[in-house]
């Protein structure tokens, strides 16, 4: 079979097929979104680093949820609008190296997050009166950095390993983005090692993560189901419940895309590009969203704010 010189190689992505003639069209809920991760995710790092009260813990690790998801929105921003504003599939073999790197490492930061906020969690409604001093901000700030070292080293072989792998003449992805079980398919060699390392990945982050969180959980329903006042019970869960739908709007996304890269063969690729845009999209916009309905705090803030705007416009 026929392969391609690296120097020349390019690959060429795919929007939601059959609906090339409203691309324009699909560009504009696609930016909105975008905008919306933006501004929001900018506005809970503001808020979280403007208000003293804000100053703890658990908003500390909420702000680096939204440095990730500032992360993601911009590791698949570019691909995304070059494909539905303009037209334009093609992509470089370096540039989508290098995209689907950032994709993954932002990927891993955001489930190591969402790991270290249960433990916030759990120390939280399990040891109240120790919160304070067992996470101290030196400690916080030690744990933000081992989760960007395992993110980054962990992903560093992945496109070193593609990069030296021969390409065959169908270049044609199946996402928007680059993803490396994606690009690995198209690859005219054996691919056992890469594929034995993206698994090892994998199960080395997302898979002993999502097992810490349901883990962590357990823990914390055991010591909720141990306090005495009905009243209590339910404060102490209601805690937990932006946590949850973080989790969730992370994970549900990726297992079922990754039982249809799997096990589905029979699924249409538009459900391909669908699952992919929730898991990657959706999180970074209604992560900020969840936040500010159920955090008193950081919604009253951003309340402040709008008023003090509104009275500044009013007196001009």
């Amino acid at each position: 079979m026929a392969y391609s010189n690296h120097s020349s190689t390019s690959l060429f992505l795919t929007g939601l097929p059959g609906l090339e003639a409203v691309y324009i069209w699909l560009s504009i809920p696609l930016c909105i979104m975008y905008t919306a991760s933006l501004t929001g995710n900018g506005l809970i790092l503001w808020v979280v680093k403007s208000e003293p009260s804000l100053h703890q813990p658990m908003y500390y690790f909420l702000s680096m949820l939204a440095v990730t998801d500032l992360g993601l929105s911009a590791s698949t921003l570019p691909t995304m609008l070059t494909i539905y504003m303009m037209g334009i599939r093609e992509v470089a073999l370096d540039m989508c190296l290098a995209q689907l790197f950032f994709i993954h490492t932002f990927s891993i930061m955001e489930s190591s997050v969402l790991l270290a906020m249960a433990f916030d969690r759990f120390v939280a409604i399990s040891s109240p009166l120790h919160y304070g001093t067992i996470l101290t901000n030196p400690r916080i700030a030690s744990l933000g950095l081992a989760i960007v070292i395992r993110s980054i080293g962990l992903h560093i072989p992945a496109p070193i390993m593609l990069k030296k792998l021969p390409y065959c003449q169908k270049h044609q992805l199946s996402h928007s983005y680059c993803l490396h079980p994606d690009v690995m398919k198209l690859a005219c060699t054996d691919t056992r090692i890469n594929s034995a390392y993206g698994l090892f990945v994998v199960l080395s982050t997302l898979g002993v993560d999502s097992l810490l969180i349901v883990l962590s959980y357990g823990l914390i329903l055991h010591t909720v189901l141990s306090i005495a006042s009905k009243t209590e019970r339910l404060k102490a869960l209601n805690t937990c419940v932006s946590h949850i739908c973080s989790v969730l709007l992370f994970y549900t996304p990726m297992i079922g895309l990754s039982m249809i890269h799997r096990f589905g063969k029979w699924a249409s690729p538009c459900s391909r590009v669908l699952l992919s845009y929730l898991h990657f999209l959706t999180p970074p916009v209604l992560n900020p969203l969840v936040y500010t309905i159920k955090t008193k705090q950081i919604r009253l803030r951003i309340g402040r704010i709008f008023r003090s705007g509104g009275a500044s416009i009013g007196d001009t």
